[in-house]
């Protein structure tokens, strides 16, 4: 019986031995293949922790060294800036504007006679081209009134000037050209009147001389004061720029940008102020500056605006309250002709127009204008205009202007 109880264990034993190969075997076989190596970057483990205590690391011996060996900084060498920072950048302040000497106003005129005579030839050639016929019949004595008259040279002086030349011919009988140039030039600078063409701008108190610049609307009113300070400055005056023309956006930065190329100081006011009041200040600073003149740069209105015309008395009442002033210059447009002495007219009535300033001058053979506006006020004109450029504004020369309407 213990027999084979014992064998029938031994059985057990082998059987559930083959039976646990085979399911191991199995299980063998039905695992998935192995995938390839992937591409995907692996992330690496963090740094193991420092052992501390009994696992810690027995330290190292590594050589010391002493201060004096190691070297400290001076000084000198600790309060500079480390190599490794850099310098913040600082925004460089825009340079002063370049001081320009302007040209001297002696003779500018004639300097500037080769600009004028190119615009002026039909008056002075044509003229002498009529005198210079063989027989000077009424119809050659229509044509030549007739010349002037387009010139805007004005009715009665137009008259007054044939009626001299008609007397001075039938005496001098053999006419040469050179007689009748000489002649022409005679009479033509006789009709441009024996005036003052000084540009007054010493005032008799003890404050500055005062200018004030007055105008129609495009007429070149601001460039003129610019240009003006210009004139003052090259003889050898100081100059204060009162920026009074608060209606035109672009009026004061133009004017300052001509005061600061010439070292002139503007005061001007916000967009719109009071013109009264800055032209007031203008010249209290001038006072405190004890400089030479003041120039007041007004704004450009029209004629018929009464309110503006009155505003613009308004500033000149405002002004005098400092002292009288020594020169109101009234700007014209020369290409504007005998339009222009309409204008004229009703600035004269309002501030007293002391002296009369013709731009463009040499863009237009309208030369006359010159003598008709003279005949219009009683006033002369002191400076003219004849060209963009910053030194083409000339003390008005009455020989030299002759000069170039005749030619040589």
């Amino acid at each position: 019986m213990e027999l084979i109880l014992a064998v029938v264990i031994a059985l057990v034993v082998v059987v559930a031995v083959t039976s646990g190969l085979v399911i191991s075997g199995r299980k063998k076989k039905q695992l998935p293949p192995a995938e390839p190596p992937s591409t995907t970057p692996t992330i690496t483990a963090p740094p193991a922790e420092p052992h501390v205590g009994d696992e810690a690391e027995t330290p190292r011996e590594e050589p010391r060294r002493t201060v004096e060996e190691v070297g400290l900084p001076t000084a000198e060498e600790a309060v500079e800036t480390p190599a490794a920072v850099e310098d913040p950048v600082v925004a460089e302040a825009p340079p002063a504007p370049e001081i320009e000497v302007p040209e001297p106003t002696a003779g500018r005129l004639v300097r500037l006679r080769a600009r004028l005579a190119r615009s002026q030839n039909s008056l002075g050639k044509g003229l002498l081209t009529l005198l210079s016929r063989e027989h000077l019949d009424e119809d050659t004595w229509e044509e030549i009134e007739e010349t002037l008259l387009v010139a805007d040279v004005g009715v009665a002086p137009t008259q007054e000037l044939v009626d001299r030349l008609r007397e001075r011919v039938k005496v001098l009988g053999t006419r040469t050209p050179e007689e009748l140039r000489g002649l022409l030039r005679e009479e033509l600078i006789a009709l441009l009147g024996d005036y003052d063409r000084t540009v007054h701008t010493e005032s008799p108190e003890d404050v500055p001389g005062v200018v004030m610049v007055v105008g129609v609307n495009g007429t070149g009113k601001t460039t003129t004061t610019g240009k003006l300070a210009r004139v003052l400055v090259a003889d050898g005056k100081s100059v204060v720029l009162g920026a009074a023309d608060t209606f035109r956006a672009a009026a004061a930065d133009q004017l300052q940008t001509w005061g600061d190329r010439v070292g002139a100081r503007t005061i001007r006011g916000p967009e719109g102020g009071d013109p009264a009041s800055i032209a007031y200040d203008a010249v209290k600073e001038g006072i405190a500056e004890k400089a030479d003149v003041v120039l007041v740069d007004t704004a450009g209105r029209l004629h018929t605006k009464t309110g503006l015309m009155d505003e613009l008395g308004k500033v000149k009442r405002v002004v005098e309250k400092h002292g009288p002033l020594d020169e109101i210059l009234l700007v014209l447009d020369a290409t504007t002709g005998q339009n222009g002495l309409i204008q004229a007219r009703v600035f004269a009535e309002v501030v007293d127009v002391t002296g009369i300033v013709l731009t463009k001058l040499d863009g237009t053979a309208k030369g006359g204008i010159v003598v008709a506006v003279q005949r219009e006020l009683g006033v002369p004109v002191k400076l003219v205009g004849l060209g963009e450029g910053p030194d083409d504004l000339a003390p008005f020369e009455p020989a030299a202007f002759v000069d170039a309407l005749i030619g040589d």
